[in-house]
């Protein structure tokens, strides 16, 4: 009996293992590393100098829409495949390109390292090289843009702040670090979260409206109807520095709008520059109105950065990560 209990524990292990992507080989992977929104590109110098690079850099540095300043989508670090090896292969994000082989583009998951995604674009010739990287610049950008967020997301959980009051009024999850403080909170749902940095803060509004606050088929096109929303929230409670200062929306820019899913639920999206009245200071914002149907309401989240002087991207990239972390119970 024995015996046949050791033969059979032996297959079993055998064909747990047969799958070259089995649970085998997972515990040799190391913990993906990098910064923030760094990508390595693994190219040869050749390509990366000429019309194949050029191609590379103008999808993956594409400016982040939003910002007062042009900031890259992403930084890139440039690797020969000849040193691409050992800790170099460690990134979270990998972009390869491989000339002299049939085109082709592939993307996968934890190839060197975990959590990473890996994107080899494969072709005969530089045309057929950049045709591919054209063709699916948006994928690419979308790919890794969403690792990132979901590794901030898992910075962020290391050091919660405990939200029980945020759940308690809104009815929502919302994963934020200790190092943010709730600034303002008012009875009827409304939070003021705010984090100071060297040279400024980062701020996150959370409240509900109801569920005809915005109308759709409004002949007030949805976007008017948000910045009118947020305006009237930042004179009541966003005050200035200076007596009759608040904050409101810049004029000079012309907010973006998008409709996308969070938490599984149709979500409005506006990006744009913020501004306050009265008094000399600025900079960008997004907002997030959450259309929360079950509850009859509509859920908003908006953050908004100061950092005179210094790049804005990866702050409104924390509260991006912290705004999608929402879930409503």
């Amino acid at each position: 009996m024995q015996k046949f209990l050791l033969v059979t524990t032996i297959l079993l292990l055998a064909f747990s293992c047969k799958d070259g992507k089995s649970s085998k080989d997972e515990p040799f992977l190391l913990d993906a590393t990098g910064k923030i929104n760094d990508v390595s590109v693994v190219v040869d110098n050749e390509l990366w100098s000429g019309n194949v690079g050029e191609a590379i850099r103008y999808v993956l540095t594409l400016p982040v829409f939003g910002l007062p300043q042009d900031e890259p989508s992403f930084n890139i670090n440039q690797i020969p495949p000849q040193v691409f090896s050992g800790f170099v292969t460690k990134n979270r994000t990998v972009l390869k390109i491989e000339k002299g082989k049939a085109p082709s583009i592939s993307f996968d998951n934890n190839i060197y390292a975990r959590p990473q995604r890996v994107i080899t674009v494969s072709g005969n010739t530089n045309l057929e090289i950049i045709d591919l990287i054209n063709e699916n610049a948006s994928k690419i950008i979308s790919t890794f843009r969403n690792i990132e967020l979901h590794h901030k997301q898992q910075q962020i959980r290391k050091v919660l702040f405990n939200t029980q009051a945020i759940q308690d009024q809104l009815n929502l999850d919302i994963d934020f670090t200790t190092a943010y403080s709730i600034r303002v909170n008012e009875d009827n749902g409304f939070f003021w979260i705010r984090r100071d940095t060297e040279t400024g803060f980062l701020c996150l509004l959370l409240y509900e409206l109801p569920y005809d606050a915005i109308k759709r088929n409004d002949s007030t096109s949805v976007i008017s109807q948000i910045i009118k929303i947020r305006d009237s929230i930042g004179e009541k409670y966003i005050k200035g520095p200076i007596e009759g200062s608040y904050m409101d929306t810049e004029d000079a820019y012309t907010p973006f709008n998008t409709e996308i899913v969070l938490d599984n639920k149709p979500t409005l999206e506006t990006k744009g520059m913020w501004d306050v009245e009265n008094y000399v200071m600025a900079g960008p914002f997004i907002n997030y109105a959450i259309e929360d149907q079950k509850n009859n309401r509509w859920v908003i989240a908006e953050g908004f950065v100061f950092a005179p002087g210094v790049e804005k991207r990866d702050f409104v990239f924390e509260l991006e990560a912290i705004i999608k972390s929402i879930e409503i119970k």
